[in-house]
């Protein structure tokens, strides 16, 4: 049911936001050189890695870490990658990613490849069982702001707690946030 609710929202989403997605893309490659979309390596459901699209919100050569763990990750943000982070519209090329079963709306946040404390944590508490997905608990919980461990086990009791009402709550709340604009460090 899941996957279903995933394949239908993540078309309509895809036919409402085509132009805005067409128009961030646009903006992305005229203050930028380099492509729109950026293709990350990511750690998907049972440590599969996966090339999740983003549109690109640092500059190409950018070292691959996760941005809190980039030293003065504000001199790579490209002109409009701040704003596009801040909206969460570099996120929506994940809408291909969920069509294709690589994601789902609700999940844990894919992992870097390289982030292997996170990846290893997830898998001793069995996270890693879970489809990523664009948004979850511990992102509407402290997103940027939560450590590792208390990430973790957000994301543990999602895994325990799983239904779609759990899912229809995230969802909003993650509006709520976006709407907000909280929780977002870059």
């Amino acid at each position: 049911m899941k996957r279903i609710f995933d394949l239908v929202l993540a078309l309509f989403v895809a036919i409402v936001l085509a132009l805005p997605t067409l128009v961030v893309a646009i903006v992305v490659r005229l203050t930028s050189s380099g492509p729109a979309l950026y293709w990350s390596d990511r750690v998907g459901r049972r440590n599969i890695i996966f090339r999740m699209p983003k549109f690109r919100t640092m500059q190409v050569g950018t070292p691959t870490v996760a941005t809190h763990l980039l030293s003065g990750s504000g001199q790579y943000l490209t002109p409009v990658g701040s704003f596009l982070r801040k909206l969460s519209l570099d996120e929506l090329p994940q809408l291909w990613s969920i069509l294709v079963g690589d994601m789902s709306f609700v999940g844990p946040r894919p992992a870097l490849f390289n982030q292997y404390d996170l990846i290893a944590l997830r898998t001793q508490y069995g996270v890693d069982k879970l489809v990523p997905g664009l948004t979850g608990w511990a992102q509407v919980n402290g997103r940027d702001q939560l450590s590792m461990l208390v990430k973790v086990q957000y994301e543990v009791e999602y895994l325990n707690n799983q239904s779609f009402w759990f899912d229809m709550k995230i969802l909003g709340l993650t509006f709520l946030k976006v709407v907000r604009r909280s929780g977002v460090s870059h």
